[in-house]
C-alpha cells in the first residue's frame, strides 16, 4: 500500500508551525495508542503512521528534504520501519508538556489506584450517601428532630478493617508490582502505567480473607441517628452529617450523609423564600363598609387585620414579621394576605330588597364604562 502524505496523515497544512505539528500528533497518539486499542491492528498502523510523520516533520532538516524531494528525500531517516524503540527518535518529552507525566493520561483508561505517600495500599474516601425524608409544614416552621435509619458500609469488627482472617499473616506485598499497585509497560517513548492485574491496584494480597467481610475490610451495617431540622428549612434543602456515609477502604475517611428535606404543602399557606401568602374571603358589606378581622397566622395565633372601607377584590395586605423564620437567624419573613370578595349565591327576600335599595341609591350603571389598565392595577395595589 502506498504511503500517505505526512501532512495528510497529521491533518495539517504544509505551512503548519512546529507547535501545530506537535498538537496534531499528540491528538492522534492518544487516540490510536496500542495500549488503548489492544488487538486493533488498524489503530496500531495509524499510530505507527502518525509517529513516522511526526518524526520527519518535527525535524527542520528532514522536513525541508521531504518538502523538496518527497519520500525519496527522507528515505532511511524515519525510525518507523525499525520499531517504536528506535534510537532515531527525537526527544518527545515536550510534545506532552502541560500533561505532566504522560502515563497519567492513560491511567484513566487502564486503571491504577491512588497510592499512599509510602507506596502502600490505596486509601480512598468513602462514598457519600443520600437519605430523603418528608416533614409537615408545621415542622418546617418550628423545626424538629427526626430519626434517620439507613444502611452504610462500616469497618469490619471481626478483622479490624484489615480484610485478613484473624490469626493469619494478614496482607502481603504483591510480588508482581512490589507493592506499588502499578505495572509499567514501555512502548517506544511511552511508559504506560496500569493497575497491577495480580492485586488489582492495591499493592498487596490477602492469602486468608476474613469470612465476615470477604477480604474487603468493610461490612454493611444498619444505623440510626438523630437529625436536627432547623426552623424555617425550605423544601429541597439538604442537611450534611459529616462522616456518617460509607467508611473508606483501607482506613480511608468516611463519606458524608446528605439528608434531603421534603416539606408537605400547607392547605392554606404558600411559601416564597421566607415570605408566606394566603387568601382571605370577605363579604361585600365588609369590603364596602370596612371591618376588623382576626386572621390566623401559620403558627395558629390570631392577628388583627383592619380592612378599610371600599377594599377591592385582589387587594393585598402585608403583615410584617408573620412569615417563616430564617434558619440560623432571628429574622422572619412577612405574611401577604390576598383579599377575595365573597359574593353570596343565595339571598333572603329581605337581603335582596336591601341590596336593590342600595343599588338605586348608588345609581348602578346599566352600561358600565371600561376601566383603564393603570386604574385596575392601582386598585389591586
Amino acid at each position: 500500500m502506498a504511503k500517505r502524505d505526512y501532512y495528510e496523515v497529521l491533518g495539517i497544512g504544509r505551512e503548519a508551525s512546529i507547535d501545530e505539528i506537535k498538537k496534531a500528533y499528540r491528538k492522534l497518539a492518544i487516540q490510536y495508542h496500542p495500549d488503548r486499542n489492544q488487538g486493533n491492528k488498524g489503530a496500531e498502523e495509524k499510530f505507527k503512521e502518525a509517529t513516522e510523520a511526526y518524526e520527519i516533520l518535527s525535524d527542520e532538516k528532514n522536513r525541508q528534504a521531504y518538502d523538496q524531494f518527497g519520500f525519496a528525500g527522507v528515505d532511511g531517516a524515519s525510525g518507523g520501519g525499525r520499531g517504536f524503540g528506535s534510537a532515531a527518535f527525537h526527544d518527545f518529552s515536550d510534545i506532552f508538556s502541560g500533561f505532566g507525566d504522560f502515563s497519567d493520561i492513560f491511567e484513566g483508561f487502564f486503571g491504577g489506584g491512588r497510592r499512599s505517600a509510602r507506596g502502600g495500599p490505596s486509601v480512598q474516601r468513602g462514598s457519600d450517601l443520600r437519605y430523603d425524608t418528608e416533614i409537615d409544614f408545621k415542622d418546617a416552621v418550628y423545626g424538629t428532630k427526626i430519626e434517620v435509619e439507613y444502611t452504610h458500609s462500616a469497618s469490619c469488627q471481626t478483622c479490624g478493617g484489615s480484610g485478613a482472617e484473624s490469626g493469619s499473616s494478614g496482607k502481603k506485598t504483591c510480588q508482581t508490582c512490589g507493592g506499588s499497585g502499578q505495572v509499567r509497560r514501555s512502548s517506544g517513548f511511552f511508559s504506560i502505567a496500569s493497575a497491577c492485574p495480580t492485586c488489582r491496584g492495591e499493592g498487596f494480597i490477602i492469602e486468608h480473607p476474613c469470612k465476615a467481610c470477604g477480604g474487603s475490610g468493610l461490612v454493611k451495617k444498619r444505623q440510626k441517628i438523630k437529625v436536627t431540622i432547623p426552623a424555617g428549612i425550605e423544601h429541597g434543602r439538604r442537611i450534611t452529617i459529616q462522616g456518617q456515609g460509607d467508611a473508606g477502604p483501607n482506613g480511608g475517611v468516611a463519606g458524608d450523609l446528605f439528608v434531603v428535606i421534603h416539606v408537605r404543602p400547607h392547605e392554606y399557606f404558600e411559601r416564597d423564600g421566607s415570605d408566606l401568602y394566603c387568601v382571605i374571603p370577605i363579604s361585600i358589606t365588609q369590603a364596602a363598609l370596612g371591618a376588623e378581622l382576626d386572621i390566623p397566622n401559620v403558627m395558629g395565633q390570631k392577628i388583627r387585620l383592619k380592612i378599610p372601607a371600599g377594599t377591592q377584590e385582589g387587594k393585598v395586605f402585608r403583615v410584617r414579621g408573620e412569615g417563616m423564620p430564617s434558619p440560623n437567624s432571628h429574622h422572619r419573613g412577612d405574611l401577604y394576605i390576598h383579599i377575595m370578595l365573597k359574593v353570596p349565591t343565595r339571598l333572603s327576600s329581605r337581603s335582596r330588597a336591601l341590596l336593590r335599595e342600595v343599588a338605586e341609591l348608588e345609581g348602578d350603571a346599566a352600561e358600565p364604562k371600561p376601566v383603564s389598565i393603570a386604574e385596575f392595577r392601582k386598585s389591586k395595589g
